[in-house]
């Protein structure tokens, strides 16, 4: 075992929520350093094609997986330099007003302990920051806020006939707020519209945290330690209620490193693991004394609806989160026998091949078929996926498994069933969605299946410690100085790209944590 360093704040986890406490933090005064479970990236690592963007995705040790709608967790988390926000579309949405007392209004699982009004001046100031493209006005379900400083994304062939369909049966779209840059920004690119935004961008235009907050922490001189795999946090044996560091593996050694403050932003599913496995003895772990750590895990049911068309489509063109987005139905959560706000992501650039193309999502065409179908569907092809939003229950969890990585760490188990209301409402809306499709002039209709987009919950935030395991800032209930951030704090899960929000949070977290220096 290696000495241990020491520093003010130590971060678990480089991704979004880690380097804009990391940047905020340093340029604050403080002494900063992160810990990265995967490798150091730059732009300049980065390679437009799907099979790079697969090595953007989580390769650290195996996370189980049970029920009946599985968390994906493989596909969803990231590793390395960047998190998960180095591979995702920069679709950048605000919850509304109403995702935060879901349980207040329709009783069903929880509330937040803030409100939209407390994220507000967050999401303004973030939104300068990073640069967001959008038309506020056109967005006319859009909660209160500044206007994007860019204007929005192009509509190319794909949008344009996927908006008639909108039209026709009755449904209003809005450009797709990114956080890509339509033009110029604050010395970084705008979009060349190619659509591998899941390999990264490097050319800078999309505001991952490699072009964002990573300059800023390396500027304000934070520490980086990569391919440090964080185990556990460490009470102090003299005081139960603080914090005194982390251990860590690097390079097949133990280490441990002290602070006085410690954040926990290793994406959801790995802040509950390392909170988890910090239990002593008696001592239950950090904001575990009434069995609420890992519990209320939430993700998106979402799916992609697909169209042929007879005139051009040009589905290669644009960016990977879509052009046009449908927010029509999103305030109203009690529809039909169903739960739950849901929204319209529209007309994806889209390739034939890997995880994401069309070529995968037809096995009935096979042999002398397949050449021709691909070769029509790559230029008349249109898609649109939905996501709809998930109720928050406590027995979707994340646990221990009884195995161990090669470090003799116990892994982690993810358990998440969908609510069978939440299922009718994906159902009902998957069938609205092939009625737009054939209102567009769609000649031939189909959807994928049912996939989980994202993964939120399992530290939630909330007032009071029996039904949550941090406050509103973060802090961990039965601590001093232990915070988490990032994803795993929300409450609920609302039907919107998580990103935006995480971003909100922490920056309201860095801003207490410096008003407590």
């Amino acid at each position: 075992m290696s000495n241990a360093l020491s520093t003010d704040t130590v971060i678990v986890g480089a991704g979004a929520a880690g380097l804009l406490l990391a940047a905020r933090l340093a340029e604050s005064g403080r002494r900063v350093t992160v810990l990265e479970a995967g490798p150091k990236r730059s732009t300049d690592d980065l390679i437009s094609s799907q099979i790079w963007a697969r090595r953007l995705k989580w390769s650290g040790p195996q996370v189980e997986e049970l029920g009946d709608h599985k968390v994906g967790h493989a596909f969803n988390a990231g590793f390395g330099t960047g998190g998960s926000a180095l591979h995702h579309y920069g679709v950048w949405l605000r919850l509304h007003p109403g995702d935060f007392r879901v349980a207040s209004d329709h009783g069903v699982g929880l509330d937040w302990p803030i409100d939209y009004q407390t994220l507000q001046p967050h999401y303004d100031k973030i939104q300068s920051e990073v640069g967001l493209s959008g038309d506020a006005d056109a967005e006319i379900w859009r909660p209160e806020g500044a206007a994007y400083p860019m204007p929005p994304m192009p509509l190319f062939a794909q949008a344009r006939i996927l908006q008639k369909g909108f039209e026709k049966t009755g449904r209003r779209t809005a450009p797709l707020p990114l956080a890509i840059n339509s033009q110029p920004y604050q010395g970084r690119a705008a979009c060349q519209f190619d659509g591998w935004c899941d390999a990264g961008c490097p050319i800078g235009a999309l505001a991952n945290p490699l072009v964002t907050h990573l300059p800023r922490a390396q500027k304000a001189g934070v520490q980086f330690e990569h391919n440090a795999l964080v185990s556990r946090v460490l009470r102090d044996p003299n005081k139960a209620a603080r914090i005194r560091g982390v251990e860590y593996f690097q390079g097949g050694e133990r280490h441990t490193i002290t602070a006085k403050d410690v954040i926990i932003a290793a994406f959801t599913v790995q802040s509950a693991r390392i909170l988890l496995s910090s239990a002593a003895d008696t001592t239950p772990a950090p904001g575990n004394r009434f069995d609420q750590l890992g519990r209320y895990l939430t993700s998106h049911p979402a799916a992609t609806v697909f169209g042929l068309f007879d005139e051009p489509t040009y589905p290669h063109q644009g960016v990977s989160g879509g052009q046009l987005l449908s927010h029509d139905d999103y305030d109203n959560k009690q529809q039909g026998n169903g739960f739950g706000s849901s929204q319209w992501l529209i007309a994806h650039a889209i390739k034939p091949h890997d995880l994401l193309g069309y070529g995968t999502g037809r096995p009935d065409i096979v042999g002398n078929q397949l050449e021709p179908w691909l070769q029509d569907a790559a230029q008349h092809l249109a898609n649109m996926t939905l996501v709809v939003e998930d109720i928050a229950a406590p027995n979707n969890r994340v646990t221990l498994s009884d195995a161990t990585d090669t470090h003799g760490i116990a892994l982690a188990r993810t358990e998440h069933n969908l609510d069978a209301r939440t299922a009718r409402l994906w159902q009902q809306r998957i069938d609205e969605g092939q009625e737009i499709m054939r209102a567009a002039r769609a000649r031939e209709v189909w959807h994928g299946p049912r996939v989980a987009m994202h993964i939120m919950g399992g530290t939630v935030m909330g007032k009071d410690e029996q039904q949550s395991v941090t406050d509103s800032f973060g802090r961990v209930h039965d601590t001093d100085n232990l915070y988490v951030s990032g994803p795993s704090l929300f409450p609920s899960s609302g039907a919107v790209n998580p990103t935006f929000t995480l971003s909100a949070i922490a920056s309201r977290q860095a801003e207490h944590l410096i008003t407590q220096q």
